[in-house]
């Protein structure tokens, strides 16, 4: 409908700066308004498995730490990438992001994402000995330099399909798993949208679409009559 709606009004566009109508009889038409698309997420069992992968070498290590923090955070994978070593504290338990249009946040971990920092701080440490030279970025590359956004796409991925993960895994999944499990958790809504960054509370109302969902499932689930 929305699709025939953009034909008709463009049509009479056209005739209209072809001079062939004097009037576009479209003008006070209004578009159906779209449905709201629902951010996917990953199931609590998802995130486990994921999380108790097991990880041996350094990227291996580095990738399940960027999931942990993603999950951990909600961060946005550019916000992620840019991490300093200095913005993150594993004993306090927070991480200090810079967001959208320069603007700071701090986000809190909890202790088994500090846990798997450390870990990796650790290795990462033991990794880059040798080197003369290594970037102040939390996550590196292999080359010692600031790990790029595609790395963390390819290596997400790569983790997905080895875990058999059945969605395919990118950065902004774990945000919206991240945001989803809080809300569902009993998390309100103005906590949320200072952990996400969001400027408005209207880009953060659309995770409680999602909570719904989950509530719905439940009394599905434990009613009587469900």
């Amino acid at each position: 409908m929305f699709l025939k709606t953009e034909a008709v009004k463009c049509f009479y566009k056209f005739l209209l700066l072809e001079r062939r109508i004097t009037e576009d009889p479209t003008g006070l038409l209004k578009s159906p308004k779209l449905p709201q698309r629902m951010p996917e997420q990953l199931s609590r069992a998802d995130m486990e498995r994921l999380l108790s992968y097991p990880a041996e070498k350094f990227d291996e290590l580095r990738t399940l730490t960027i999931v942990e923090m993603l999950y951990a955070t909600g961060l946005r994978v550019s916000e992620l990438i840019n991490l300093q070593l200095e913005n993150v504290n594993t004993k306090d338990g927070w991480v200090l992001a810079f967001g959208k249009g320069g603007k700071q946040r701090f986000v809190p971990m909890h202790p088994a994402c500090c846990a798997r920092v450390e870990q990796y701080l650790a290795v990462r440490e033991a990794h880059f000995a040798s080197k003369s030279f290594v970037g102040s970025e939390l996550f590196l590359n292999n080359r010692g330099t600031k790990i790029s956004r595609q790395t963390v796409w390819n290596d997400l991925a790569a983790l997905g399909r080895k875990a058999n993960i059945s969605q395919p895994l990118h950065p902004h999944l774990f945000r919206h798993t991240f945001a989803s499990h809080l809300l569902q958790g009993g998390a309100d809504l103005r906590s949320l949208q200072e952990m996400l960054g969001h400027a408005n509370l209207t880009t953060t109302q659309i995770y409680t679409h999602l909570d719904v969902s989950d509530l719905k499932a439940k009394h599905k689930k434990y009613h009587p009559h469900g």
